[in-house]
């Protein structure tokens, strides 16, 4: 049972992550291969920023971290502990996720932003700080009730641009997670909002291990390391301007985005 008390809840956690000749098909197409023979390392500390087509293997690589599901063959580490023996709650309450569509629940604000946070009690003060570290607090405060505006009657549909996600970030660090793993959200939002959305992020992923499917090149060149994801596996890994002088697959997805 994934959920036993008796598997392992490490009293200690750096951070580091290791993917070690991962294979993972979808059980109802087993014959399908997602990840081939896929290894990464992900360091304390450290963001880690994943970047290829739609359906190379990016959003499995998520889901297997958050024993969604478990690989079929191949090994995924946490500090050298073999994931399939770590807890599942407790892996669950270490990672921070905030999805590239964000749920929003028939709920305040406040309670979006507390929600899963079932081990103590969330004081006005620790939402209203994660608020702001999320660059939201200031946009909450202009909804005529505040962080009691409830976003069932705001309506999920009417957030601008950008402030879905930045609720999830907040919610997110409120957790105090060792682990931030982020879908960058595909929306199309104009240059100042990308701009206070990027710097969220960047807030958020200070002392954290980060792992980041990234969308748009432009929000990724400051990464610790770039991996080009194709086929299922690692085609290459790097700084931003290493990755260009290869001249390789990195390089052909700036031009690209050039054009």
């Amino acid at each position: 049972d994934p959920y036993n008390d008796k598997d392992l809840k490490p009293n200690s956690f750096e951070g580091n992550i290791e993917f070690r000749d991962v294979d993972f098909a979808y059980p109802t197409r087993a014959k399908h291969r997602i990840l081939d023979k896929f290894n990464l390392t992900c360091l304390q500390g450290q963001t880690t920023a994943l970047i290829g087509s739609s359906g190379c293997g990016k959003s499995t690589i998520i889901s297997l971290l958050l024993r969604f599901y478990d690989s079929t063959n191949g090994h995924i580490f946490l500090d050298g502990q073999d994931l399939r023996t770590i807890n599942i709650s407790w892996l669950r309450s270490i990672i921070g996720f905030v999805q590239q569509e964000p749920i929003l629940f028939d709920r305040t604000i406040a309670e979006n932003i507390a929600y899963g946070i079932n081990d103590r009690k969330v004081s006005y003060r620790e939402i209203h700080e994660v608020a702001i570290q999320a660059n939201i607090h200031e946009e909450i405060l202009k909804f005529p009730q505040g962080y009691e505006t409830n976003c069932g009657n705001v309506g999920n549909t009417q957030f601008a641009g950008g402030q879905k996600q930045r609720i999830a970030i907040a919610r997110a660090l409120l957790q105090k997670p060792k682990i931030l793993l982020l879908d960058e959200a595909t929306s199309a939002l104009d240059n100042e909002t990308e701009r206070i959305v990027q710097e969220a992020i960047d807030k958020a992923r200070q002392n954290r291990t980060c792992l980041t499917i990234a969308h748009r090149l432009t929000t990724i060149q400051n990464s610790e390391k770039i991996v080009v994801v194709d086929g299922g596996s690692v085609r290459e890994e790097g700084q931003h301007e290493e990755l260009l002088r290869k001249r390789g697959f990195y390089y052909r997805l700036q031009r690209v985005a050039q054009q």
